[in-house]
């Protein structure tokens, strides 16, 4: 790695997030690794990222042209999709008002930003828009990191979003071909011509595409977050594309004193619950867990990031019962036998790399393509439900406690992600794209 440290060396390299934790935090492990590499690193996004950004000790470039929309406000900025309930109109309205119609002012705002910092290569999350206007209009090469599962088109796939698994004959094959069309022409039709007109109005012409599987083919290479076994088998896959394992956020030695409870060791039977920290309705899978194992020899762990915490810790008080704000993961998942989850890629890959087999129940923001993968690969159950009930959560935990096939499952790829050497492989891409 001597060789590629003096390669990157000095280099300019600016990263580029779309503002939201599951797309920023997985970057900073990479940052402050190429950081410490000698590369002069800086970030540009949103203003609610300036204290974690002090702390890594890394310049700040704020949203300025670009709309200030983060995982805090968008609901304030954009109310007509709280009216929107199916998982497809909520990714066309994403993709549409969320993220295509940032692309303009993003790519002002890095013009901007190239006069005073004139970076050799920006580093962007898999849905940052601006990543075809910065390598063709600027020429500067740009890494894709993914950090969700792969949206590249294969003929073998239904379109991303729709949780589907692989075709498994010509019939399905056909059928996926069809769904494909109504993608492109009905479904997702809305933000595919309005991102195609953004770039043509840049004079780049570019095969009409969905958008996520147009930015897949534009970075200069795109690294992928997971494993070849955590992701399915497809008809062709682009030349840029890599597997980098478990990237992981950026972790001092200078951590919070670890959580710890001693209910730990009190219960055979431990079930951690999350919904991440999106998604601020509890209702959807902290709740019907609660209420399948309130008052039961089975320990539940719920972190809420901060939601309705204490009206559940006083409606679902019970020794069996904890609910907290945050838990670091690293310090209850080693305890836990299933993890309870609506499907976040971060917590996901968390788990897999603790040996912790999983129950999911997630559909919306693509959500569902992450747990249908949980399902089809069995390192867990997929529930196929945004809203699963007390008595589903309860016999699908039970199943997978029972099941070792789920437990050895997850351990298997986690000691293929385990196999990986994230930050070093992803710096030697870096390095060998820059040289």
């Amino acid at each position: 790695m001597n060789i590629v440290k003096e390669q990157l060396k000095g280099k300019r390299i600016l990263f580029a997030t779309v503002p939201t934790d599951g797309h920023f935090n997985p970057l900073t492990g990479l940052a402050k690794y190429l950081q410490q590499a000698g590369c002069d690193v800086r970030w540009y996004t949103s203003v609610t990222f300036d204290d974690k950004l002090k702390r890594l000790e890394i310049p700040l470039y704020p949203f300025e042209k670009a709309l200030e929309i983060n995982q805090s406000n968008f609901l304030e900025l954009f109310p007509d999709r709280a009216g929107i309930t199916d998982a497809a109109g909520i990714m066309e309205f994403d993709l549409h008002y969320l993220l295509g119609n940032m692309a303009p002012d993003l790519y002002t705002d890095i013009l901007k930003i190239q006069k005073s910092f004139p970076f050799d290569l920006m580093i962007a999350d898999s849905s940052f828009t601006a990543i075809p206007l910065v390598r063709i209009k600027m020429d500067i090469p740009v890494v894709s990191i993914g950090v969700y599962p792969l949206p590249e088109y294969a003929a073998n796939l239904a379109p991303y979003s729709m949780g589907l698994p692989p075709a498994k004959n010509e019939d399905e094959m056909m059928a996926y071909a069809k769904l494909h069309d109504e993608a492109l022409n009905k479904t997702f039709k809305g933000s595919v011509d309005n991102f195609q007109a953004i770039l043509e109005d840049n004079d780049i012409l570019l095969e009409k595409a969905l958008p996520l599987d147009l930015l897949v083919k534009q970075a200069s290479l795109y690294l992928q977050i997971g494993a070849p076994s955590f992701e399915y088998k497809r008809v062709g896959m682009g030349e840029n594309i890599r597997f980098v394992g478990s990237l992981l956020p950026y972790s001092s030695n200078h951590q919070k004193d670890s959580w710890y409870d001693e209910r730990l060791v009190q219960y055979k039977k431990i079930v951690l619950v999350t919904q991440g920290t999106v998604e601020k309705n509890p209702d959807k899978i902290i709740v019907p867990t609660l209420e399948a194992f309130h008052g039961t020899d089975t320990l539940v762990i719920a972190t809420t990031a901060g939601c309705q915490t204490e009206k559940l810790r006083e409606k679902y008080a019970a020794k069996n019962i904890i609910i907290e704000d945050f838990i670091p993961y690293d310090d209850v998942m080693p305890y836990a036998g299933v993890y309870v989850t609506n499907g976040g890629y971060g917590g996901v890959l968390l788990s897999i790399s603790h040996k912790l087999p999983m129950v999911a129940a997630g559909l919306l923001e693509a959500k569902n393509e992450i747990c249908s993968r949980i399902g089809y690969f069995k390192l867990g159950i997929d529930l196929s439900t945004e809203r699963p009930s007390p008595e589903a959560v309860r016999s699908a935990v039970e199943e997978v406690m029972a099941n070792g096939q789920y437990k050895s499952n997850t351990a298997r790829l986690s000691a293929e992600l385990d196999s990986y050497r994230s930050t070093a492989l992803c710096a030697s891409y870096v390095a060998e794209l820059l040289n």
